[in-house]
């Protein structure tokens, strides 16, 4: 039974931002809302370029995020590979009124990304890079952009897109349902 609920409040709240006016722009806290109620694991498989440089060539990577509220509801915490030796961490926070998100990438760099609350809907999250550390946007491999899509049936599709030297390099996508 626990696990219907969170799946159940996802529909929910997918179900009453859509029915909003299609010009209103999502608040950074209902976007907020959205992610915590993420919370639990998630399994899936990964594609995109870097994906088949490691999987066979029949085969997607396996997937498995965790999401996590945390420090009393202010956070929300993404692993990716949970326990791998590319485990990576997303951190999601407000930040007045906006959302902010930093990924603490396995490459060691850190990009910061806001909410592009104009981009985003209930059930499409769309974050652009802000800026980040130990690393030059201009040169450095980096998470550049970000997107949470949360589709109908209550899967989730993460889409992440590196840049390197100052360009478009590459999209993983990684396509998640709830772990049962």
């Amino acid at each position: 039974m626990h696990r219907v609920i969170p799946g159940l409040a996802i529909l929910l709240l997918i179900a009453a931002l859509a029915a909003a006016p299609a010009t209103a722009e999502i608040s950074a806290s209902e976007a907020f809302d959205g992610l915590k109620a993420m919370a639990g694991e998630w399994r899936g498989k990964a594609a995109g370029e870097g994906a088949e440089a490691e999987a066979s060539a029949t085969e997607h990577l396996e997937a498995h995020h965790r999401f996590r509220v945390s420090a009393a509801g202010t956070t929300v915490m993404e692993i990716m590979g949970p326990d791998t030796p590319h485990e990576m961490i997303n951190m999601y926070h407000l930040d007045g009124d906006e959302l902010v998100l930093t990924h603490y990438c396995a490459s060691g760099n850190q990009p910061t990304m806001r909410l592009d609350r104009a981009a985003s809907s209930g059930d499409h999250l769309v974050f652009d890079f802000t800026g980040g550390t130990n690393l030059d946007a201009a040169v450095d491999v980096h998470i550049h952009s970000a997107e949470i899509r949360l589709l109908a049936d209550g899967t989730v599709d993460s889409v992440w897109m590196g840049w390197q030297g100052g360009e478009p390099a590459g999209v993983m996508t990684f396509h998640l349902a709830r772990a049962e």
